[in-house]
């Protein structure tokens, strides 16, 4: 059934929406014309331009090789995410079986829970599973971490299409002859192609933002070591001031190295 709203309610909604993106993304533009800010503290509006530190985070190969495992990492699973989330979907909205809605709370409980109960529930699985066979941490278990949250975002967007499309022309290609692997190749996956494509989008920003989960998986990656805080500007109190968000490389880290901040707070360190 349709359902309409007065020109009143749609004005409200209207405003709501916009209110919503300014607030989620006028910060954020904010924190992108400041990286071009020439001055070296907070003036604003800028009074000069510059690229510098852009170059001098592209030049930083720490930066760039944290970058790089990020992005192996988000890529890993993402792959992960998008078969594994996929094949539960398709057992959820085509399947009857017992203990099957208990099944999809227990797909969705990672993205429920806290990231912290998360990570120390992979650690503790590692050291009563994984450790004995002789494998260490790694990237490869960064990966498997990752992917624990990431199905989640791909099963939903999948299972979503499925309930909407029914099973219609799955059965209507069966009435003509088509075997399953052609069913799926020529009308299923056409169907949810744009749901995989925005779950593996959500997939791979969710693994790339990640911190409290990697802190718990990445104890043995190779990372580059924090250096130490370099002196700002200071207030009446002595204290160094911050930072502009994308003036300082390191800020590109991913966030396999908030171990490593931890370990420099723990030696007496203020932190990045």
């Amino acid at each position: 059934m349709n359902q309409t709203f007065s020109p009143m309610t749609r004005t409200l909604l209207r405003i709501a929406m916009v209110a919503g993106m300014v607030f989620i993304y006028v910060p954020l533009a904010i924190v992108l014309i400041n990286s071009f800010n020439a001055d070296r503290t907070f003036a604003w509006p800028p009074t000069a331009w510059t690229v510098e530190w852009w170059a001098r985070a592209w030049e930083s190969t720490g930066a760039r090789d944290a970058l790089w495992t990020s992005v192996k990492a988000g890529l890993g699973a993402t792959a992960i995410a998008l078969v594994l989330g996929s094949m539960i979907s398709f057992a959820v909205a085509r399947y009857r079986f017992f203990g099957r809605n208990a099944v999809s709370i227990l797909i969705v409980l990672p993205l429920a829970l806290p990231g912290i109960v998360t990570g120390i529930a992979l650690d503790s699985a590692y050291h009563a599973v994984v450790q004995p066979f002789g494998v260490s941490k790694g990237l490869l278990w960064v990966v498997v971490g990752h992917a624990t949250f990431c199905v989640v975002i791909v099963y939903n967007n999948v299972l979503a299409r499925l309930r909407r499309l029914g099973g219609n022309f799955e059965e209507a290609s069966a009435d003509l002859g088509a075997h399953t692997f052609q069913t799926f190749r020529y009308i299923t996956f056409p169907l949810i192609r744009s749901a995989l494509f925005a779950g593996g989008l959500l997939a791979f920003a969710l693994s790339f933002d990640e911190i409290i989960v990697t802190t718990f998986t990445a104890a043995h990656l190779d990372l580059p070591e924090p250096v130490p805080p370099q002196p700002g500007p200071s207030d009446q109190c002595g204290r160094r001031g911050p930072y502009s968000a994308l003036r300082d490389p390191r800020l590109l880290r991913p966030a396999h190295l908030g171990r490593h901040q931890l370990r420099w707070s723990a030696l007496g360190g203020d932190g990045w």
